[in-house]
């Protein structure tokens, strides 16, 4: 079966987070500790352990460690020169996580970088050549989809996605594009767009989905959700983090256990057709476990758009 022949599809859980708690070496991170991405060339076996774990958990959607791969990330350690190896690596470590396992999938992670237009970081060209140049290299690898992902700016969004369907035409693929915005707590995007003029800005591009990772919890994206519901007439993807992170003994937890997180996104697909879903930050392999057995045999709810 193709990717967009499911009816739900399961996305792995966090990166950054469970990276963390792996003992990566110092020598591993070749003086660029904290770019994750590196680690696709410096420590592949990392990249490949959390792949593994998280297919292992019952993910179908492997996202690649290209969340910060494009030349703008990159450049604040020096590896602007790197994108097109980081980017065609990370591919290469899914495929070879999932070794030939039926009906798992590689999305190829873009992120919205460090700078963005809107607040005047970076010019609108810069961005998308930078981000053109990205997806060019995940096409090349062979991915399945691209997420565009955790997008804070509506210009950054955009851009990203001209720039992937543009990608996509000059490489003579459809391959199918995903599009995920990050919604504050305080109800809006990072530049103070809503999730109405989300919708709206978005409706002409051709996207298999439209939904919200990062920020929150799924309690705090119930509105948000249900508004996609009833206006979004595509698919619709929900990614949230482990809860709200709260410090606890000096160290960042989130609290939500694996069950609690499982039943919250269960409802989501049940009650407002939610047919994607996945976790973002503190969601380790036991959470997409606790995932994959309570959505097992699940159908999403049918769905009312208002036109």
């Amino acid at each position: 079966m193709k990717l967009t022949e499911y009816p739900v599809l399961i996305f792995d859980g966090a990166c950054g987070t469970n990276l963390q708690l792996f003992n990566i070496l110092p020598a591993e991170w070749n003086g660029c500790e904290g770019c994750n991405e590196f680690l696709n060339v410096t420590a592949p076996h990392h990249i490949a352990r959390l792949h593994g774990e998280m297919l292992d958990a019952g993910a179908m959607v492997l996202e690649t460690n290209t969340f910060g791969a494009s030349r703008i990330v990159l450049a604040e350690y020096g590896l602007q020169d790197k994108v097109r190896d980081i980017n065609i690596r990370a591919v290469e470590i899914a495929r070879q996580a999932i070794d030939g396992r039926e009906g798992r999938f590689i999305a190829g992670s873009v992120g919205p970088g460090t700078k963005l237009p809107s607040l005047g970081h970076i010019d609108v060209d810069a961005l998308k050549t930078a981000t053109s140049e990205q997806i060019a290299a995940l096409l090349d690898a062979g991915v399945d989809c691209l997420i565009i992902e955790t997008c804070q700016d509506m210009l950054q969004t955009k851009t990203a996605l001209i720039a992937a369907f543009e990608m996509l035409e000059v490489a003579g693929l459809e391959l199918p594009v995903l599009a995920s915005v990050t919604i504050e707590q305080q109800g809006t995007m990072l530049v103070g767009s809503d999730i109405a003029a989300v919708v709206a800005t978005l409706e002409p591009f051709p996207v298999l989905s439209l939904g919200l990772n990062c920020a929150t919890g799924p309690k705090d994206m119930v509105s948000h959700v249900h508004y996609l519901s009833q206006h979004w007439p595509g698919r619709i993807s929900v990614i949230p983090n482990q809860g709200m992170p709260e410090v606890v003994d000096g160290k960042t937890h989130y609290p939500l256990t694996p069950e609690d997180f499982a039943e919250q996104m269960w409802r989501f697909v049940t009650r407002q057709g939610v047919s994607i879903v996945g976790g973002c930050c503190g969601t380790s392999p036991g959470h997409i476990a606790a995932l994959a057995a309570r959505l097992k045999d699940t159908t999403p709810a049918r769905r009312e758009v208002i036109q």
